[in-house]
């Protein structure tokens, strides 16, 4: 029992953790950012509908949704412990700051940069998520998230702010990616510019289809 408790209260055992959620998380989005780009498919949103029926409604997708729920609060409350203790470990700056030299602004910006885009998840499932799984539980039936998105995404402050979360996504992600595997040990000179180049790419593509689908939204370029 003791290791459990050390999993969630030691450094390491937080690390751990942060990776491990990061790692659920991740391919969380690559399955959400590919319903997303149904809608490109610019058919009325059949395609998008149809995907997004089978998400919201096959037992076994609701069941992980309790996971997902789970991996979501971990990896926050986890690193923003990691966070305070990072604050805690050095609570006078040195007078001669070499971190730039030793890290990336984004890399010692993780805190932030989690913080900004828990307040985008709040949005964006206060938006879509909770009010279409509230009315599943109410009413037994599905909004029309594909409507919905036409009505939320007219607003260009909505617009914005998704575009902003998305690119806060794009820093967390292009430290978070590459982190993870060191967290797990799974770093190799052999293989780390491969992870670095996959990293760099899954930073790059998946907050650019979420940033794209308000923009595309907003503009019409999609009906």
């Amino acid at each position: 029992m003791k290791w459990l408790i050390d999993l969630f209260t030691s450094t390491l055992g937080k690390k751990l953790m942060m990776a491990l959620t990061g790692l659920f998380l991740i391919s969380f989005l690559v399955i959400h950012c590919t319903i997303n780009a149904m809608i490109f498919f610019n058919d009325g949103g059949e395609t998008f509908s149809y995907w997004g029926h089978f998400m919201g409604t096959n037992p076994i997708i609701r069941t992980l949704e309790i996971g997902l729920v789970a991996g979501f609060l971990i990896h926050i409350i986890q690193g923003l412990l990691l966070w305070r203790a990072n604050l805690a470990a050095r609570p006078v700056k040195y007078s001669v700051s070499k971190a730039p030299a030793n890290s990336t602004w984004y890399s010692r910006s993780m805190g932030l940069l989690g913080t900004l885009l828990l307040l985008f998840l709040i949005l964006h499932t206060s938006h879509f998520w909770i009010p279409n799984r509230t009315n599943q539980f109410t009413q037994g039936e599905e909004l029309p998230l594909y409507k919905m998105m036409f009505e939320v995404f007219s607003n260009p402050w909505i617009v914005f702010l998704y575009v902003i979360g998305c690119v806060s996504l794009f820093w967390h992600l292009l430290h978070g990616f590459a982190s993870t595997f060191q967290s797990l040990g799974l770093n190799h000179l052999k293989y780390n510019g491969i992870i670095s180049f996959v990293g760099t790419a899954f930073s790059i593509i998946v907050p650019l289809i979420f940033a794209l689908m308000p923009i595309a939204v907003y503009f019409r370029w999609i009906d």
